[in-house]
Formats: structure tokens, C-alpha cells, sequence
């Protein structure tokens, strides 16, 4: 019989509902529970493209005695760390605390009223020299709780203490990163890099898309060639190599050695909405054609790929692949979508063909993943050498093939701060590839993250997730309101439509009023949508948590700011700037120390230190000379450009308000601080002002 998680909006969750675990959702349910019973909360937490989750789900949540220990002595909560990120924050904060590392799947265990006495990660069913079983760790949490309370008591309450001390402290005076720290942070990351291998530090490797678009606008900013060689190194390194699905686009989570060879095959929908844009940031500063077509390949394995009924876009797909085993059964195998033989390139292209693709893509006998297989790496350049239509003509024989084979899971719940990052990346390349399918796909999704997230308040509070067009319970945290503000002022800056400009201003106001933190930067939960049990979990004197470093994705507190400064800068509202001014603080502390984990705060600081640029188009709907002179300013390099397009006499955004035509021509008004230039009609004139490179 299904658990109660089989009416969860979430995959991952109902994943789990017909494990014979008692499972609850974290809320003040289970806590209820934990305090009737007086037992501790069992918590694991996971994501539904998570590999290790599926195996420990496998070994543990679906054994019969497993689940039975576990119903007995504890409250069990399943989480998905993608619906609940702040959740996930505390708990991980406090694993890498007790443990020294971090990951997926997490078992944190807690007082009934949330504070965590003991953590780890991945339990085995059996023994390991240095790792009990999961049921040997299952007795002796059960033994201590009942023997020595008072010691784990006390290991919680000390915990939650650590936790709270590690609480965000602006330091006195802090102002936004200056010239110098962002020359530092660049030749931090230059001796950090791989030279001969793209990217920072050694295996596994993840693609680091924050620190590169910092990179791009100090280059863009400041003409440093060293910025844009790490950045074209590191690119190209990902684009060539197994992590870059050759075959269909889009790119995996990260790579498991050094050379972007092996991937670990789950592709999620921040990367590649990251990645897009980066790689189309980049050809707008280098003209390279590979990163074009590699930007413009991620947006279309979007669509392709995530793209929900409704217009929105799915999480995730899955590391492992379900493949049918002779007995009937099926058996999760990763990367089993994917990898290829020389004999099965041979089998679907032909004797010359097959050859002649092994070579190009690194396809070898003994095989470059498992079982003599190899993972598809390009050898020789494509993007406009003699092999060029040739593999065009290959590649979608390989993908025809490809899709008679089994095919991994989809994670298909929305999310709305990963929405807005595809949003904004498939919104900028719409407009700058000139490709009107993928600008309206921005649109769809727009419409409906804001239709179905954005409930109709006064206050209008954003939900974080939803699925096949309802809207789940979890809260919009800070990430949310930051991130999906940010895809729709690209959105309005590619098309000049007013309503998403209003509806950013709308979640920035809410960031503002009920995220702000006193002396600067901001909580990463709304004040009355604090969660009790995470409260319990810092302590008294921890607070709401606050995290302004970047992970796979940027902070919530650095997005925020990012979307706060373009909105100053449209509206000429200082509220809004001083609050991005008095974020980037952090920064600047944490940048000195390692600026790998602040690379969208740099970014934001490298806009703040440009200006930015503002732009305001004027001209009529569909007037040829207002079209190029939009698309001039979209194409500018100057770091954090704010972009926006009205007819005469709109009068919002700020930006476009009092902007007459020139001699009844459209004309671009290029300011700072809304201190302008004189208008200018020419192209020309424009491209020079905001760095933009004419074809």
C-alpha cells in the first residue's frame, strides 16, 4: 500500500511512496508526531536524478526489516532537497560540520523539535571497514536516544549553536568589491586553472558557469585578454569533451575526472539554462562560432528535452537508465542512453561512416566509460572545418538511433527560480540569434510561472514548484524571487514588453520587505515563512538562514542583488540600488578570502563598477531602424547592460520615460546613472558606446 508521499507533488517523493517506510513530508506533522511519541525525526533528503539516492533507496528503504526498524524507532521524513532548498541548506550546513563532506543521499537525525544531533550521508546495507551498516547506525541512534538523552540533548543544542554562530556578519563598513578585489578574484582564479584542460582544480569537475560570466564582463570591462582565455579555455575544454552531450546538446551535472571525459550522466535544468547563456554571452564578446552553435544546441536540448504540456521546464533527467534485463525485471544503468561501441556506430552509420566517427569522437575498443564503452568527445573542430557537414549529416542519424534505446527518467516538476534562469537565457538568444521560436518559448514559460507560482495577493507570494500545472505547498525562497526576477527583466529587455518589467518589480519589492536583513543583504526565507523546525535547528540565536555563496547555481542573495540593481537602474529608484550596493558587501569579505564561491556577486559587482550601461530604445512597434538598434544594444558587451524599448511617450520603465524621437527617427539613449549622452540613431554610434560587435 502506498505512503502517505504518494499525493506529494514532488517525483522524488513519490519515488518513495510504495517503500514500506512510514514516511512523512517534513512539516509540523512528523515534528508533531516525533513529540507524541517521543522519538527523534529520521530526515533524508535527496533529489530524484540523484544516483546514490536510488541505490540506498533500493539497499534500505525498500527492505521490509529496514523499514521496520526504522517505523518503530523514528519519525521518518523524506525531503526533496529541490523543494525545499532551505531545508536542505541547514541539514547539509550541519553534515559538512559533523562529517567534513557533504551530499546526496543526506540522513540527518533530530529532537523532536528539530535539532540536529547526528548526520552523515550514504549508509550501506552491510558493514564497511570505516562505514556501519545503515541498520547498525539505525540500533545505535535508537539505544542512545532511550540510554543517554541527556548527551544528545545536549550534542543538539551544541550543534544548533555552531550553526547559529555561523550566521552572516556583514563586516562594519563593508562596500561592494573595488577595482583591486576584482583583479584579485582573476588572478586567484588564473592560478587555480587547468591550462592544459579547461576549468578549476582537479577531478570531478563541475562546470563552473558563475565564475566564467564574471570573467566575461571583467574582460569586457577592462580588455584583459588573460579573463577571456580562461574563459574561451575552459568553454571549449566542456563543449569537446563527454560532459557535452554531442549528439542531442545539453550538458551532465559534472565530470568525474579531470578531463571533462566521464560525466555522471544526470543533466538538470540550471546547468544548461547557465550554460546557454554563457556560451552565448561569450560569442557575443569572441564571435566564436562553437560557442554559438553549442548555446544555441542547449536551448533547443531544452526545449527538446524539459519542456513541460504546459510550457514550462522540468527539473531533471536522471543519471541511471532503466534497461530490461532477460528476466523481465529492469536494472538502473548509468549512462546507458549514451555511450556507444565502434561496432554500434558501425551498425547504425555504415562501415565508413562508423570509422570515421569512432575517430572523431574518441570512440575506441577498450572504450573510455564501462564495458568497453566510450562517451562521445570531438577530436577536430566542426564549426566550420572540412568536417562540418559531414558530422551535420551524421549527427542526427546518431540521435534517431539513440532513441530507440531506453531513455532516463524525467524529473518533470517546475521550479521557479530555475524557470527564470532559463528564461533569461533562452530569452537572450532568441533575440540575439534572431530565433523568434525560442524568444516565444521564453514568453510561454513566463506566462505560466507567473500564472500558476505568483498567487494573487497583496503581496503576491511566489511557490517555488509545481507539477503538471498545480502548484505545490513550499514557499518561494529568496533564490526564487531573485532568479526568476532576473529571466524577466532579460525577457522584458528582448521584447520591451511592459507586463514583465511589472511582475519583476512585484517579486523585488516582496525580496525587499520580507527577505532584507538589518545592515544589509538578505535572509534566504521570508520573515512569516520561517520554518520552525529549521529555526530550532540554529539555535536561538541563529535566526533565518542566510547563504550568500554560490553552489551549482548563484545565491539567492547574489541573484537578488543582480535583479535589484538592473531594476534601480530602469527605475532611477535608489532603493533598489542601495540595496544591490549593500549586498555586494559580502562580497567583497568573501572574495578576499576565495572568490570561487562568490562568481555571480562578482559578476553584479563587475555591472555595479560599469555603471551599468542603460539603454533606452524609442520607435515604433516594427520600425526596421528601432528593430537594429534593439538588437545593437542586446548584443553589448558592458557588463550588466539594462536594456529597455518603448514607443514615444511610454512612461515606464523610468528609463523610457520623456524619450522624444530624433527628427522623427528611432533613436537609443545610452546613460549611467541616468546621466546620458546625446540620442543617437546610428548603429554604429551605439555599438561603440555599449561594446557590441557588429557581423
Amino acid at each position: 500500500m502506498a505512503n502517505r508521499l504518494a499525493h506529494s507533488t514532488s517525483p522524488y517523493l513519490q519515488q518513495h511512496a510504495d517503500n514500506p517506510v512510514d514516511w512523512y513530508e517534513w512539516g509540523p506533522e512528523a515534528f508533531e508526531e516525533a513529540r507524541r511519541r517521543d522519538v527523534p525525526l529520521l530526515v533524508s533528503t535527496g533529489y530524484a536524478a540523484c544516483h546514490w539516492c536510488h541505490v540506498m533507496a533500493h539497499e534500505s528503504f525498500d527492505d521490509p526489516a529496514t523499514a521496520e526498524q526504522m517505523n518503530r524507532d523514528f519519525v521518518c521524513v523524506k525531503v526533496d532537497r529541490e523543494e525545499r532548498p532551505d531545508v536542505d541548506a541547514v541539514h547539509m550546513q550541519a553534515t559538512a560540520a559533523l562529517t567534513g563532506h557533504g551530499g546526496w543521499p543526506m540522513t540527518t537525525f533530530c529532537t523532536p523539535d528539530g535539532r540536529i544531533f547526528y548526520a552523515g550521508t550514504y549508509f550501506p546495507p552491510t558493514p564497511h571497514p570505516k562505514v556501519p551498516s545503515f541498520r547498525q547506525l539505525l540500533a545505535a541512534i535508537a539505544d542512545a536516544w532511550g540510554q543517554r538523552r541527556e548527551e544528545i540533548e545536549r550534542s543538539g543544542t551544541t550543534i544548533a549553536e555552531q550553526l547559529g554562530r555561523n550566521s552572516v556578519q556583514l563586516p562594519e563598513g563593508a562596500a561592494a568589491p573595488g577595482e583591486e578585489r576584482l583583479a584579485h578574484a582573476v588572478r586567484v582564479l588564473a592560478a587555480g586553472e587547468d591550462r592544459e584542460r579547461g576549468g578549476f582544480g582537479d577531478a570531478p569537475k563541475f562546470p563552473p558557469s558563475v565564475l566564467l560570466e564574471f570573467l566575461l564582463r571583467h574582460a569586457a570591462r577592462t580588455g584583459s585578454v588573460h579573463a577571456v582565455q580562461m574563459v574561451q579555455r575552459t568553454l571549449r575544454a566542456m563543449a569537446s569533451g563527454g560532459l557535452y552531450d554531442q549528439v542531442a546538446g545539453g550538458f551532465a551535472r559534472y565530470a568525474v575526472d579531470a578531463a571533462w571525459v566521464v560525466p555522471h550522466f544526470e543533466k538538470m535544468l540550471y546547468d544548461n539554462a547557465l550554460l546557454a547563456r554563457v556560451y552565448l554571452h561569450a560569442w557575443r564578446l569572441t564571435r566564436s562560432p562553437q560557442f554559438r552553435r553549442v548555446a544555441l544546441e542547449t536551448c533547443e536540448w531544452m526545449l527538446a528535452e524539459l519542456r513541460t504540456p504546459q510550457g514550462a521546464f522540468a527539473s531533471s533527467l536522471d543519471a541511471d537508465t532503466p534497461v530490461p534485463q532477460p528476466d523481465g525485471t529492469t536494472r538502473a544503468v548509468e549512462g546507458a542512453t549514451y555511450v556507444w561501441t565502434p561496432q554500434q556506430l558501425v551498425d547504425v552509420l555504415g562501415g565508413e561512416d562508423g570509422i570515421w566517427t569512432a575517430v572523431l569522437t574518441r570512440v575506441t575498443e577498450v572504450g573510455t566509460f564501462e564495458h568497453g564503452t566510450s562517451t562521445l568527445q570531438m577530436s577536430r573542430d566542426v564549426d566550420g572545418g572540412p568536417d562540418t557537414q559531414r558530422w551535420a549529416r551524421i549527427r542526427p542519424l546518431l540521435a534517431e538511433a539513440r532513441a530507440h534505446r531506453p531513455q532516463p527518467g524525467r524529473d518533470d516538476k517546475v521550479v521557479a527560480a530555475w524557470n527564470g534562469l532559463a528564461i533569461a537565457a533562452l530569452a537572450e538568444a532568441g533575440a540575439l540569434l534572431e530565433r523568434p521560436d525560442l524568444l516565444e518559448a521564453a514568453r510561454t514559460a513566463a506566462d505560466f510561472v507567473v500564472r500558476v507560482h505568483l498567487e494573487e495577493t497583496a503581496d503576491g507570494w511566489l511557490r517555488r514548484v509545481s507539477r503538471d500545472g498545480a502548484v505545490g505547498e513550499p514557499a518561494g525562497v529568496l533564490e526564487d524571487h531573485g532568479d526568476l526576477a532576473e529571466g524577466l527583466l532579460a525577457l522584458h529587455a528582448a521584447t520591451g514588453e511592459r507586463r514583465w518589467f511589472d511582475v519583476a518589480r512585484r517579486l523585488l519589492d516582496a525580496v525587499l520587505e520580507h527577505f532584507t536583513a538589518p545592515g544589509g543583504g538578505f535572509y534566504d526565507v521570508a520573515a512569516h515563512r520561517a520554518d520552525p523546525g529549521l529555526l530550532a535547528a540554529r539555535g536561538p540565536d541563529g535566526g533565518r538562514p542566510q547563504d550568500p555563496t554560490d553552489g551549482a547555481t548563484p545565491s539567492g542573495w547574489a541573484a537578488s542583488a543582480g535583479a535589484l540593481l538592473t531594476m534601480g537602474r530602469l527605475t532611477g529608484e535608489a532603493r533598489y540600488s542601495e540595496a544591490a550596493e549593500a549586498a555586494l558587501g559580502v562580497v567583497d569579505a568573501l572574495a578576499a578570502r576565495d572568490p570561487r564561491f562568490v562568481g555571480w556577486g562578482l559578476a553584479v559587482a563587475e555591472a555595479l563598477r560599469d555603471g551599468p550601461v542603460e539603454v533606452a530604445v524609442v520607435g515604433a512597434a516594427g520600425d526596421p531602424a528601432a528593430d537594429a538598434l534593439h538588437r545593437t544594444a542586446l548584443a553589448g558587451t558592458a557588463p550588466g547592460i539594462v536594456v529597455s524599448r518603448g514607443e514615444p511617450g511610454t512612461t515606464e520603465p523610468a528609463l523610457l520615460a520623456q524619450r522624444p524621437l530624433v527628427d522623427g527617427a528611432a533613436a537609443a539613449y545610452v546613460c549611467r546613472g541616468f546621466v546620458c549622452q546625446a540620442p543617437t540613431t546610428s548603429v554604429e554610434e551605439l555599438a561603440a558606446a555599449v561594446g557590441a560587435r557588429l557581423e
